[in-house]
């Protein structure tokens, strides 16, 4: 994208009798014009409503020590940045949705130097702002004209004579009594008339502060034919601290320019939940605290039924996403619709009664939660539930806590989270309003799909093997406990009890070592990791006598039990997930041994929110799989080997098998269905049994892709890649069941050599590569 004029030579044609030369000039178009405003033309658009400063209304990121130095730097004559303006492309005349008469709308957004304008509007005006503890401030600045400097006023300054204590003061409360109460003051503190020349001097510099109104801006304003993303673009390449600018905040720019009542209304939510002030009806609660962007996240989602905001901007301007054209009809209509929709978003008993089912599914707090977008992509999903589909809230409460303890658990919305709800929101798209049984029996074949027997035996096992304090599996666990009302280990104590958000539980209560970090060193165990295995932790209370819990296992826990009713201990030691006898194993046996048991503790938990509190048929029908569509956790294959193109033989065919499950196993497992078309039709396996010979069937089928895979993949297969056939529209089609690793799996790649060095990964529905940094980054956070 070019930002300037350019002119550049065209090649000439062959000149024919009676033609002459010419010069031919293209001029790329302009998205912008270079212009220059007054601090005090800035000052009053901002009062009159033509350049919108929504940030005045919102809690103040700089510090007063910065707007000190901005009006130091002013006063110097130094540079202090170029502002950035986008026309709004509004008529003359245009007025605010709802926002009556003398709500117009601006102008001009500002993109880059919102702070800085709102220091120096806040300063020359006097007005407050908002600090992060929600409380009205104003900014003062002091100057001393003696040595030219600029202070952030304090008692010791306001009673200091030499000091102008509050520079606002020039243009609020008159130049002219300003200066000569300054004076007189000064004049009495030091007992004696000050000389003609020092006054002047003096008031000469306060006189060069007082004319900072009238310092002049550069500006850049882009036209209205400039997009979000042309915008965004420019914005990082002029701005020196590269800030990304996101879609959300074009959204709420444009709301701050044509609903600005509607971006107090999400602001004030979300002020709501954190100010201790608030009292009464309130959003505050013990899991989120949600921002304005999350919110509108929510309200675009039940609005449009959009998980993308890529779009949205668009709409909201009023442009026809097919033409271009943009009509102010069309973008009245448009925020009327996201407007119905925010109020269901914010109505407290909506966000309540939605709480309520995460509750439900056995959480306590934001202790357990490591997704808010589970949090706010599943609020869109139970308001869509209520109002579309006419589902009443208890049963909402239990098909949204089913979904949320699979989308937290599974980590759904943690990569490419807008893809997730994207496809999530397309397949309750179809489904008949008002039939509420369809959408419950849509979001419960999804869960079917993610919870499947592979994802409880192989998957979850795997994901626990890890000492995260911060893994969503780990707080499954709990949640579990939660919902089977478990009791901590040696204790009539509830764990659901101790991780209530309003307890502070002492440290003789918390998680601790089942065996002794002292004893795994003394037999050698020393790295952390390991130590502090998500296995290795259990919820107990310690007897008085704390010392034993040091000592070998097989001695501590003969003396904890010996007091201990048998009934009692047999049913926590279930809970807790203790392998009989576990106290004489071998630490990594143990370990193996409790991370299967947790899983069968998770999923038992989560039977209880089925209907009828069993676990359900996880074997992931074929039927279930193809209706879901492709997900994070669902994939399609053709073939697995025959280039349907060509009908031979591919070996970029395999290749594409290899690096599909070597994806889903470094994330959370999933299903590859081959024999299945990109549109879900079923084609079946015979293109590719043609080609084995005498082995075209089945049991020969099965042996080419496990031996496939362990040529291909860094790890043998047999543990965690299960194959099974079903057929469908009479065809047969392989279902490929991948747990998720233990480890990072690496594949080989489609030239060949002598390693597996590719890294695949499942990301929203395609498999990515990782390198470097980014393939780092992404091991650590997924096996801690």
């Amino acid at each position: 994208m070019r930002l300037q004029v350019n002119d550049r030579d065209v090649p000439t044609p062959a000149l024919r009798p009676g033609m002459t030369t010419e010069r031919h000039t293209v001029v790329t178009p302009t998205l912008y014009r270079d212009t220059g405003y007054s601090l005090t033309h800035l000052v009053e658009d901002i009062k009159h409503g033509n350049i919108a400063l929504p940030d005045i209304q919102r809690p103040f990121v700089w510090s007063s020590a910065k707007t000190r130095d901005l009006f130091d730097s002013l006063y110097r004559g130094y540079p202090v940045g170029t502002l950035m303006f986008w026309e709004t492309g509004a008529e003359v005349g245009t007025r605010q949705v709802g926002g009556g008469d003398n709500a117009k709308v601006a102008k001009l957004l500002i993109v880059d130097g919102q702070q800085r304008l709102t220091s120096l509007y806040a300063v020359l005006t006097g007005r407050p702002v908002l600090t992060k503890s929600f409380e009205d401030k104003r900014i003062r600045v002091a100057f001393r004209p003696a040595d030219e400097t600029f202070e952030v006023t304090d008692a010791a300054i306001e009673k200091d004579p030499e000091f102008l204590p509050d520079i606002t003061a020039l243009w609020r409360g008159g130049y002219r009594p300003t200066v000569r109460s300054f004076l007189a003051r000064l004049a009495e503190s030091r007992r004696i008339e000050l000389t003609q020349e020092e006054e002047d001097l003096l008031e000469d510099r306060i006189d060069r502060v007082y004319d900072l109104q009238n310092f002049r801006f550069q500006v850049v304003e882009l036209n209205s034919g400039a997009d979000e993303e042309q915008v965004a673009d420019i914005f990082v390449r002029i701005n020196s601290e590269g800030v990304q600018l996101k879609q959300a905040d074009f959204i709420l720019t444009l709301m701050s320019v044509h609903w600005e009542a509607g971006r107090r209304e999400l602001e004030r939510f979300c002020r709501d939940v954190v100010d201790p002030k608030v009292s009464g009806a309130s959003p505050k609660n013990a899991f989120i605290e949600p921002s304005p962007d999350q919110l509108l996240r929510a309200s675009v989602g039940l609005a449009f039924r959009r998980g993308r905001l890529q779009h949205v901007y668009n709409i909201l301007r009023g442009k026809d996403l097919e033409t271009g054209d943009v009509s102010p009809e069309r973008r009245t209509a448009q925020f009327e619709t996201l407007r119905r929709a925010q109020d269901e978003v914010i109505d407290l008993t909506n966000w309540h009664e939605f709480l309520k089912c995460l509750t439900h599914a056995g959480f306590r707090s934001r202790r357990m939660l490591t997704s808010e977008n589970a949090v706010i992509y599943t609020y869109v999903l139970w308001l869509i539930g209520k109002r579309d589909f006419g589902l009443d809230l208890k049963t909402l409460r239990s098909v949204i806590a089913r979904w949320f303890f699979m989308a937290h658990t599974t980590g759904r919305y943690t990569s490419s989270p807008e893809s997730a709800i994207e496809a999530d929101l397309g397949r309750i798209a179809d489904l008949e309003p008002g039939d509420g049984d369809s959408f419950c029996d849509e979001l419960d074949r999804i869960v079917r799909s993610n919870f499947t027997g592979d994802y409880w035996e192989i998957s979850l096992p795997n994901r626990l093997d890890t000492s995260s304090a911060r893994s969503p599996v780990l707080f499954a666990y709990w949640a579990a406990l939660n919902l089977l009302d478990a009791e901590l280990l040696f204790s009539d104590l509830r764990i659901r009890e101790l991780l209530d958000p309003t307890v502070t539980a002492p440290r003789s209560i918390e998680r601790h070592h089942l065996f002794p970090k002292a004893f795994l060193t003394s037999i050698g165990v020393t790295n952390s990791r390991q130590v502090n295995a998500i296995g290795n932790m259990a919820f107990l209370d310690w007897p008085e006598n704390a010392a034993i819990s040091a000592d070998d296992p097989r001695d501590y826990w003969r003396e904890m039990t010996a007091t201990t009713d048998p009934d009692r201990l047999k049913r926590q030691a279930l809970w807790h997930a203790l392998p009989i006898g576990w106290e004489q194993l071998d630490y990594p046996t143990f370990l193996e041994r409790r991370r299967e048991l947790i899983a069968k503790v998770v999923r038992d938990g989560f039977a209880r929110l089925e209907e009828k509190g069993t676990p359900h048929d996880t074997s992931a029908a074929l039927a279930d799989l193809i209706a879901v569509g492709e997900s994070q956790t669902v994939e399609y294959k053709s073939t697995a080997r025959v280039n349907l193109h060509t009908g031979a033989a591919d070996k970029k065919m395999e290749h594409v098998i290899t690096k599909t499950v070597c994806g889903f196993l470094n994330a959370e497992g999933g299903s590859l269905l081959i024999g299945v078309d990109d549109d879900a039709n079923v084609l079946g396996l015979s293109a590719d049994l043609q080609t084995l010979g005498s082995k075209a069937n089945r049991d020969g089928y099965e042996l080419f892709l496990r031996q496939q895979l362990d040529n291909s993949l860094s790890i043998q297969t047999a543990g965690v890649v299960r194959i099974r056939f079903e057929q469908a529209s009479d065809a047969d089609v392989c279902i490929v069941s991948v747990a998720a690793s233990g480890k990072p799996v690496f594949a080989k790649p489609l030239e060949g050599g002598s390693g597996a060095t590719d890294f695949w990964v499942r990301i929203g529905n395609a498999t990515k590569q990782l390198h470097g940094d980014d393939m780092v980054s992404y091991q650590a956070e997924h096996w801690g």
